[in-house]
């Protein structure tokens, strides 16, 4: 009989804890911030974050290419104007190598690439500039996919080619603009807190390192907060409560910072094996660019989900079927 008792009891005591469990669950899913997280991660996943974040990896790290072209071209210059560091390259190259032809090709290809700097410099230009602006074209839609009341795109939200690629023209030189302004003010910051600590000889401070580690901080947060909103600001199509535009870019900021925080542990971990010296770098690049656009995407999401921005907020049907604005 004892026996009986105790088997009847323990899947009462079990149901109890779960039921308890599923209360609780359910009512930290209804707090307002977690609430919110939830319907900005579902609309994420639902329209297709995780894929647009990867086509923007690819068209990120494939913009790089012309990017690089310019750079080559700018070396040819200043390497064509100063004999003697060309010459000290070329040494180093034939000094490094120990087969004389590889040397020797390395030598060709450094002077083929000096005697063609203008037309590989133009040629890098041409194509950065394509791909600057298809790479913001694709950014633009992977935003707008997570900011419209619906997913399919509305036939009216089709532009002429010429008018989406000024707007895209114009959305890529802002963001180029802000995200120099953003890496100026960073290192013109953290150069100027150096040399002020220095000249007033404080460096030997314990306790200031700490608080000038926050304020070199908060300066990157605000760095990353007006790159971001630029591109939730001009991107969709529609235009968001303030608050919560101004909520989704500090939260976009803070998480980029962090990415950027990861980064730099990351990054010398990979290095310091044999196959991440050779492709370390370029799966950290990928790494990055990745986690930049699932973060931008995810944050576009979370805008877009916010009361404020849903379709009819603020709007009652009232007994005469006339609608009623309460957003006041």
């Amino acid at each position: 009989m004892t026996n009986k008792t105790t088997t009847t009891e323990k899947p009462t005591i079990i149901s109890k804890v779960i039921a308890g469990l599923i209360v609780v669950g359910n009512t930290i899913k209804a707090l307002p911030p977690i609430d919110h997280f939830i319907r900005a991660a579902d609309r994420f996943n639902d329209r297709l974050g995780s894929q647009f974040g990867a086509a923007i990896t690819y068209f990120s790290f494939l913009s790089l290419i012309p990017i690089l072209m310019v750079l080559f071209a700018a070396a040819g210059f200043i390497l064509a104007s100063n004999q003697t560091l060309l010459t000290n390259i070329i040494d180093k190259i034939v000094a490094g190598v120990t087969d004389p032809n590889l040397a020797n090709t390395l030598k060709q290809m450094v002077q083929t690439a000096i005697s063609q700097r203008t037309t590989v410099g133009l040629s890098g230009l041409a194509i950065a500039f394509y791909s600057g602006i298809s790479w913001m074209g694709n950014l633009r839609e992977a935003v707008r996919a997570q900011t419209r009341d619906v997913w399919e795109r509305k036939p009216e939200d089709k532009e002429h080619i010429l008018l989406q690629y000024c707007k895209d023209l114009i959305g890529l030189t802002g963001l180029v603009a802000a995200l120099i302004f953003t890496v100026v003010l960073t290192s013109v910051a953290g150069s100027a807190q150096a040399t002020i600590v220095d000249a007033l000889g404080l460096g030997g401070i314990t306790w200031l390192r700490p608080v000038l580690t926050s304020i070199a901080l908060t300066i990157s947060i605000l760095a990353n907060y007006l790159m971001f909103l630029w591109i939730f600001w001009m991107l969709p199509r529609r235009r968001f409560n303030r608050k919560t535009l101004m909520q989704g870019t500090l939260l976009a900021a803070v998480g980029f910072e962090a990415i950027k925080f990861a980064m730099t542990f990351l990054l010398p971990k990979l290095a310091s094996s044999p196959s991440g010296a050779a492709f370390g770098s370029i799966i950290g690049l990928m790494a990055f660019f990745y986690f930049f656009a699932r973060l931008t995407l995810f944050c576009a999401a979370w805008i877009a989900t916010a009361k404020e921005n849903r379709p009819g907020y603020g709007v009652v049907a009232a007994d005469d079927d006339t609608d009623i604005d309460t957003d006041k």
